[in-house]
């Protein structure tokens, strides 16, 4: 920005947006603009962007930060000032929240950090060799460190691919029928040792559409990078990896839309909205979900009613109790019209995990008997062999007890249920949950005994308790 002896005011800043939002600019779009025409470092560019202030901004870092893990740093508004202003560098940490707040990546914000600085979930390592990750002593956060950052790229080469993009019909059904596998292993395998054979999997569909092809040939790798990203998003979001889990969530929304199945448009906007009905903003959970209930346009299948559900229960943690019950009761329609599919596949919506998404409804509404209920029939429908959701489930009850003006028992209750997850599985969409339940309780309580070893569990390092 040469010959600029100051930046811009936000006035500027201001015209840049409504320029934006003429030209149905993306966010990225806007902050380079403001970026290169009001000469703010890339930092505040994104706030700008958003068309946020300093105080906004911090006090939704600090929100997040109490969400997450109150331990965390909760940035004021003068460390995001001076922040911006390039004269301090953000940690790692902050830098992660600062991603979530602006949906973005660090190098977006020009803060990424150099590798040796980093913490292990960002460092770059090579993918390991078939079956290491799952042998190796380490932690899951540093088993997906060795490979965090090259099925990064792989994400990277597949969204070019779906720009520029001859097959058998043998060879789509044999890699259909191996990603039909992996969608079955994704039911009950931890997310780290799934990342590696999904990216497998991706390098090979990545592979055949490096050159663009028949368009029925490439609608079927559309779809299956679809399906692929959206668990790899999944499972990155279940380990806490979540400015990656949003970037792979775009990238399947990109394959889906590419596929022209109408379907999968749908269901794999629905399982976006997990990520900000677990993490935040709740605003985007309700738009993802309404957005793949509107793509079904009322017809009676399991996407439908799976959108519906997703709706209902951000609506509900909203506090939105009128478009909770609405959203509750048209699930509830679709559902017993539809056929569920499966139980064993990651893309079907059994009975199972419709009555989970009911029960996280009726406990953000309050309903405990309800939700209850919905607890209960779920877990008789669980096999022995299966992932995280039973957890999720008596972490729910957990939460009803904690509205019931039972602490105790409800810490108790969450924190029996943390060590007994399997340590492979034991991510921090776990431990987010777990905390939720002291986040119900009134403040008065937060410092009884129970609550304060419910977080000593929480805190303890991978693998222990």
């Amino acid at each position: 920005m040469p010959g600029r002896s100051k930046p811009h005011g936000p006035s500027c800043a201001k015209r840049q947006r409504q320029l934006a939002a003429q030209h149905a600019w993306t966010t990225r779009q806007t902050a380079l603009a403001i970026h290169e025409c009001c000469g703010v470092t890339a930092l505040r560019a994104y706030r700008l962007a958003h068309g946020l202030t300093l105080r906004e901004a911090a006090k939704r870092l600090r929100e997040q930060a109490e969400k997450v893990r109150p331990s965390a740093l909760r940035p004021d508004d003068e460390q995001l000032r001076l922040w911006e202003l390039g004269s301090h560098k953000p940690r790692p940490g902050a830098v992660e929240l600062l991603c979530w707040l602006y949906e973005c990546g660090p190098e977006d914000l020009q803060l990424a950090h150099k590798q040796d600085r980093l913490p292990a979930r960002f460092r770059t390592a090579p993918l390991t060799a078939p079956g290491a990750a799952a042998t190796a002593e380490f932690t899951a956060g540093q088993q997906v460190a060795l490979f965090l950052d090259s099925i990064e790229m792989v994400r990277r080469q597949v969204d070019r691919s779906l720009a520029t993009s001859s097959v058998s019909t043998d060879q789509l059904d044999m890699l259909d029928d191996r990603i039909l596998w992996a969608r079955q292993q994704y039911v009950y395998t931890p997310p780290v040792p799934m990342l590696q054979v999904l990216s497998q999997h991706l390098q090979e569909v990545k592979d055949l559409a490096a050159d663009r092809q028949p368009a029925m040939v490439q609608a079927r790798l559309s779809g299956m990078t679809a399906l692929l990203s959206t668990l790899v998003a999944d499972a990155l979001m279940k380990l806490g990896n979540l400015p990656h889990a949003r970037a792979w969530y775009d990238t399947a929304r990109n394959a889906a839309d590419d596929s022209g199945d109408v379907e999968l448009r749908a269901r794999v906007r629905a399982q976006a909205a997990m990520l900000p009905y677990y993490y935040g903003p709740l605003t985007a959970a309700v738009r993802l979900a309404h957005e793949a209930k509107l793509i079904c346009r009322g017809r009676a299948t399991a996407t439908g009613s799976f959108a519906a559900a997703a709706e209902a229960r951000a609506r509900a943690q909203q506090g939105d109790r009128a478009g909770a019950q609405a959203a509750i009761h048209y699930a509830q329609e679709l559902f017993a019209q539809c056929t569920p599919g499966a139980e064993d596949d990651a893309f079907a919506f059994p009975e199972r995990r419709f009555l989970l998404y009911l029960s996280g409804a009726y406990t953000a509404l309050g309903q405990t008997a309800q939700a209850r209920r919905m607890q209960a029939q779920a877990a008789e429908l669980y096999p022995a062999r299966t992932g995280i959701d039973p957890a999720l489930l008596t972490l729910e009850a957990a939460i009803c007890l904690a509205q019931e003006q039972s602490p105790s028992e409800a810490c108790d209750l969450a924190g029996a249920t943390y060590l007994k997850v399997p340590t492979a599985h034991r991510t921090r969409i776990i431990e987010q949950r777990a905390r939720q339940v002291i986040g119900v309780l009134p403040p008065g309580v937060r410092r009884s005994r129970a609550v304060r070893q419910l977080e000593e569990i929480l805190a303890l390092p991978p693998g222990q308790g």
